[in-house]
């Protein structure tokens, strides 16, 4: 699970660090991390600088760089990474869940993660590779298969003598799993029924067969709305028969919400939710590069649409001062109807039986805004310009520009998700370059028609 990390607590201690490796005090840098949780160092690494990360690396615990990385992006993960080799690898990672080990092996070259493999022992490297066989954005994915399991014919009190025998319990147990012998599943008994039930009762009369077990191909994303109707702290996976693969807990589901939101959030800049905020400069910049020339296709084609009414500008200057505030208008309204349907896909709230209803909606709601503001700007054009035909222009390419726009808000996240586009990685270009050029060509269009 990702770190969540108190922002006055980060603050101070960053700084404190920053003091003493400035001062050559690394003694007291080292007891310093010693007092600070393991999310706390991954934080604080985070949000280094790469002088200053590769010090505070030397100085952490080797028993506790295992618990560290698995709580750093992927850019920071991989770049420690790559500088181990297989044992160290397995020396690292010693200790960590079984999801979390996979997480880590996936960023690693084949070559090294098939090596580190083989220097798993037996048990440990089936367990791995039964995680690494899904897609890592699915149920198999996220799952652990440390799981406690019991037959239904068992008493409470061998269950709870069983329970006894180990020295810790998987994290996030709020329940055991019920599985006949050939590990199909067939319900789980939660703890609290264990501890206040008569020891001679079986589980077959304390447990639940009203389960929703989760199949091992489910999207994380839907996983993850699952956790959340039902307010679950673990659930079963199963595979298409039935049988028992592993468990989902309520710290993975954690990182699915965050990942995901994060992802809308920097999608929408062509970034990356992994991006690392102090990687170097070109590693930076290549990465933004491609981003940087999709949007200056868009411009360039809005501009195009600018230049065909290049005779029209011409004639009437001040059409140049005004055009901006169309394309703006429209771009901001078509902004916020992208943004809530792409929201409401992510939710599962959006389906082809009501995208019609919400199709409606937003263009009732444009129209109304269209009005509103459409008058608005016109009087302010007669005001500005004394000009009664400049102020239906722009008044008409207002109201235009803002339908197309909800328009397109609506439909573009659709359509680019049934071509297995992101929406939230693309939405925002596409809409920007439908806003700005529908924009342009209302308003030049109208104003060549008035004028010429």
């Amino acid at each position: 699970m990702r770190p969540t990390v108190d922002s006055k607590f980060h603050k101070d201690h960053a700084l404190e660090l920053s003091q003493a490796i400035d001062q050559g005090l690394l003694f007291q840098v080292r007891q310093m991390m010693r007092t600070l949780p393991t999310a706390g160092i991954a934080h604080l690494l985070e949000s280094s600088p790469p002088k200053t990360r590769s010090v505070l690396w030397q100085l952490i615990d080797k028993e506790s760089e295992g618990e560290v990385i698995q709580y750093l992006n992927e850019d920071l993960q991989n770049e420690i990474l790559s500088e181990l080799n297989a044992k160290e690898v397995v020396e690292l990672t010693e200790g960590l869940e079984t999801d979390d080990l996979a997480d880590i092996l996936q960023q690693l070259p084949s070559k090294v993660a098939q090596e580190v493999l083989e220097a798993m022992d037996q048990q440990d490297r089936q367990r791995v590779e039964q995680i690494l066989s899904y897609d890592e954005d699915t149920a198999g994915g996220l799952m652990n298969t440390d799981s406690i399991t019991v037959r239904r014919n068992h008493t409470v009190e061998l269950v709870l003598r069983y329970l006894r025998r180990h020295e810790t319990l998987p994290e996030m147990t709020d329940s055991i799993l019920v599985v006949n012998r050939d590990d199909e599943l067939l319900g789980i008994l939660p703890l609290k029924e264990v501890l206040v039930s008569d020891p001679n009762t079986s589980v077959r009369e304390v447990m639940r067969e009203d389960i929703n077990a989760i199949p091992v191909d489910m999207e994380a994303t839907k996983v993850a709305q699952l956790f959340e109707q039902h307010d679950w702290v673990s659930a079963p996976v199963i595979n298409s028969h039935g049988k028992l693969l592993g468990r989902i807990t309520i710290d993975d589901v954690v990182d699915v919400i965050r990942d995901s939101a994060e992802h809308s959030l920097m999608s929408m800049a062509g970034l990356d939710e992994e991006d690392d905020a102090f990687a170097p400069v070109l590693k930076t910049a290549r990465r933004r590069a491609l981003w940087l020339g999709v949007n200056l296709f868009t411009a360039v084609f809005a501009s195009l649409v600018i230049y065909i009414f290049q005779e029209t500008i011409d004639e009437v200057v001040y059409l140049a001062i005004l055009m901006p505030i169309v394309a703006n208008m429209g771009g901001v309204a078509g902004t916020q109807t992208l943004t809530l349907v792409i929201r409401g896909m992510a939710l599962g709230h959006i389906s082809p039986s009501n995208s019609r209803w919400l199709l409606i909606r937003e263009l009732g709601v444009a129209t109304i805004n269209g009005v509103i503001w459409a008058s608005l700007i016109s009087v302010i054009a007669f005001i500005w310009y004394q000009d009664a035909g400049i102020s239906y222009i722009i008044a008409g390419a207002t109201m235009i520009n803002l339908i197309i726009a909800a328009l397109a808000g609506a439909y573009l996240p659709i359509f680019l998700r049934k071509i297995n586009i992101d929406p939230a990685l693309a939405g925002s270009v596409a809409l920007t370059t439908v806003t700005d050029s529908i924009g342009f060509l209302a308003f030049l269009g109208l104003a060549q028609i008035f004028y010429l």
